[in-house]
């Protein structure tokens, strides 16, 4: 017996825009299947009119505070600069400025562009950053904030009652993706309980996930999946926000990270996994498999619904007339046939035929004593 990956089993939604592969591939290592929807498009830096925009306004004037918030946005930032002609002026005009780092990352950003923070908050967090400033006072001081595709409106409006004039400077903006058709198949698969969870990386993702859902007149159908059998993780609380009016209740890590966002789920899903103890034998029901004694058993679609409908009530009867609602997907009429082929399917899968006992007459139940 083998020891068992923590997400096998599981199917898991992704619908990051950036760094997809890289949070597909800590899924996959413990043991997901991963269905990619983008729900965003990045606008390319270059192309982003809004962006330099606003650093030809910051620039007109000099400026008392810089406030990074990601490093990689820094970087996208001053490299978008140097493609309109501007990084050379950006980095001086920044460099008369106190720049305040939000952690570690950000710091080694701001010093490879030859800049030096005044300081950097222990806890990475834009709320420590956000008591510096208030506490040093930023009443008549014009301060930049780096977003990085999210706002940040507390932190801003927070800044403009203490009297600072902020200028937000939006790095890397989204937009709705160009090719709708992924996240059309995730919503279908969510609606019809065909995923275990669904991981997000940024609040626009969530949005645009939620606005889609609405277009397509399924919005009331997803929520309710959320809300109750399909886990949502988000990388952080900003993240998890447009949820918070619908009741979703969301995983979130102790570190806004991609990797402690993988390692949450590998931890609260298989947590969340149903299991029965039959005479001898335990089984573990996840997505579309079981664990059968500590051994993983994939199970197709209809006999996984079978084996759900049997496990709501371990030991009970249910009825033949039941398992044929349980297996049925559309209009079409499901034959009494089906429910035999399915449980037959079953016993194969299970490995031990005698799990599931036939009550003559009667339908089908998880024979749990000796």
């Amino acid at each position: 017996m083998t020891e068992v990956d923590p997400l096998a089993g599981y199917t898991v939604g992704v619908t990051a825009a950036r760094r997809a592969d890289e949070l597909a591939a800590l899924l996959v290592r413990r043991g997901a299947a991963v269905q990619h929807a983008p729900a965003i498009r990045i606008v390319p830096l270059l192309d982003d009119a809004q962006l330099r925009a606003s650093t030809e306004q910051l620039m007109a004037r000099p400026v008392d505070i810089v406030v990074v918030t990601t490093a990689i946005g820094f970087r996208g930032w001053i490299e978008a600069a140097d493609g309109w002609g501007l990084g050379d002026d950006l980095i001086k005009h920044l460099g008369d400025a106190e720049v305040l780092a939000r952690g570690p990352k950000v710091r080694g950003a701001v010093r490879a562009a030859g800049l030096t923070e005044k300081w950097a908050p222990e806890s990475e967090s834009n709320a420590e950053l956000l008591e510096y400033l208030l506490a040093q006072g930023v009443d008549g001081k014009r301060v930049a904030v780096q977003l990085h595709g999210e706002p940040l409106p507390d932190f801003v409006n927070a800044l403009k009652a203490a009297g600072a004039d902020v200028i937000e400077l939006s790095v890397y903006r989204w937009t709705a993706p160009a090719d709708t058709n992924p996240l059309d198949r995730l919503l279908d698969a969510i609606v019809g309980r065909q995923v275990d969870a669904l991981v997000f990386t940024s609040a626009p993702a969530v949005a645009s996930t939620l606005a889609r859902a609405k277009a397509t007149g399924r919005r009331e159908a997803v929520v309710s999946a959320l809300r109750g059998d399909i886990l949502v993780a988000c990388v952080g609380t900003i993240c998890a926000g447009p949820f918070q009016p619908y009741g979703v209740p969301c995983v979130i890590p102790e570190r806004a990270r991609i990797g402690s966002l993988a390692r949450a789920l590998a931890v609260e899903l298989p947590a969340r996994a149903q299991r029965i103890q039959f005479a001898s034998t335990e089984v573990q029901l996840r997505g579309q498999a079981v664990i059968v004694d500590g051994d993983l058993r994939l199970i197709a679609p209809a006999p996984m619904a079978v084996l759900r409908a049997l496990a709501e009530q371990p030991g009970h009867v249910v009825s033949r007339q039941r398992l044929m609602s349980v297996l049925q997907r559309d209009s079409t009429p499901v034959q009494e046939h089906a429910v035999e082929t399915a449980i037959g399917r079953l016993r194969t899968a299970l490995g031990q035929p005698k799990l599931v006992q036939t009550v003559v007459k009667r339908g089908y139940r998880l024979a749990l004593e000796a």
